[in-house]
């Protein structure tokens, strides 16, 4: 039973936050492609979303504040990978990596996604 007063001990998690030109195509964007679900929406400049239960966020680039999206500069520095029960290969099919089915996109933003399975 649970003590009065005590909550439950947080799972850690991280949840990247992701720097976009436009929050709200984004968000549209990776409703469509992922399937995620919006958690909440600051007027369209700040978001939580969560793709099965992973969290992540989105905001506007704030080049005062040393945030920039990756297509604004060419690059990106961070690869985000999704493990999912079920990727779509890409048209080529991805080559196993790690025991590892994998293919990757690049959103229109300019974050790179892997999104692949775990193969047992």
């Amino acid at each position: 039973m649970k003590e009065l007063g005590r909550r439950a001990a947080m799972r850690t998690r991280i949840a990247p936050m992701l720097a976009v030109s436009d929050a709200k195509a984004a968000m549209e964007f990776y409703k469509a492609a992922f399937r995620a679900r919006v958690l909440w929406d600051l007027d369209g400049a700040v978001a939580g979303l969560e793709i099965d239960g992973a969290p992540f966020f989105l905001a506007e680039e704030a080049p005062k504040y040393g945030t920039r999206e990756p297509a604004s500069e060419g690059f990106t520095t961070v690869r985000i990978e999704l493990l999912v029960d079920d990727p779509v290969a890409v048209p080529k099919g991805p080559q196993p990596i790690r025991r590892m089915l994998q293919g990757a996109v690049l959103d229109p933003f300019g974050h790179l996604w892997l999104i692949g399975k775990i193969l047992e």
